[in-house]
C-alpha cells in the first residue's frame, strides 16, 4: 500500500494574506463553496482544473528562522522560465539565489521567497527542457 500527497501545508503568520499572494502565482482559487476570508487561521487554495496539489496555509505562532527543508519547484505552464521569474518578482517575490546556467547555457533555476520568506524555485518550462535538455546527472529538469 502507498500514499499520495493530499496537499502541501505552509506554516505562516497570516494565512489569508499569504493564500491571496499565492493564488495568482499558481493560478489557483479558493475551495469552491469555502472562501478564504480575513481572520481565517487556515486557508486552502486549489488548482481550478483539479490536477495540481492543493496548498494549505496555517497560522503558527513562531516565525520562519532557517532555510526551508522542503520547498516548491514551480514550472511555468506556458511562459519561459525567465518570463515567469520576472512576473513573480513583479508580484512581490524576492530573489534568494540565481542558479541559471549552472549546468550550461539555458539551464538552471532561480530561488525566490514569498512575502513571509518561504522559499521556492522556478525551473525551466517543458518547452525549454525539450529544446535543450540538461546534461546527465544535472538536477535542473
Amino acid at each position: 500500500m502507498t500514499s499520495f500527497i493530499s496537499h502541501i501545508t505552509v506554516d505562516c503568520s497570516d494565512a489569508y494574506s499569504l493564500s491571496q499572494w499565492w493564488k495568482p502565482v499558481l493560478g489557483y482559487q479558493d475551495v469552491p463553496g469555502d472562501p478564504n476570508l480575513p481572520g481565517h487561521h487556515e486557508c486552502m487554495i486549489v488548482d481550478p482544473d483539479g490536477k495540481g496539489v492543493s496548498v494549505l496555509f496555517i497560522e503558527v505562532p513562531e516565525g520562519k528562522s532557517v532555510k526551508n527543508r522542503v520547498h516548491l519547484d514551480l514550472r511555468p505552464r506556458a511562459d519561459l522560465r525567465d518570463t515567469e521569474i520576472a512576473r513573480v518578482i513583479a508580484h512581490g517575490a524576492t530573489v534568494v539565489g540565481d542558479h541559471r546556467g549552472q549546468y550550461g547555457p539555458g539551464s538552471g533555476w532561480v530561488t525566490l521567497a514569498d512575502p513571509e520568506g518561504n522559499e521556492f524555485d522556478i525551473v525551466r518550462s517543458l518547452a525549454e527542457v525539450a529544446e535543450q535538455p540538461a546534461p546527465a546527472g544535472a538536477v535542473d529538469a
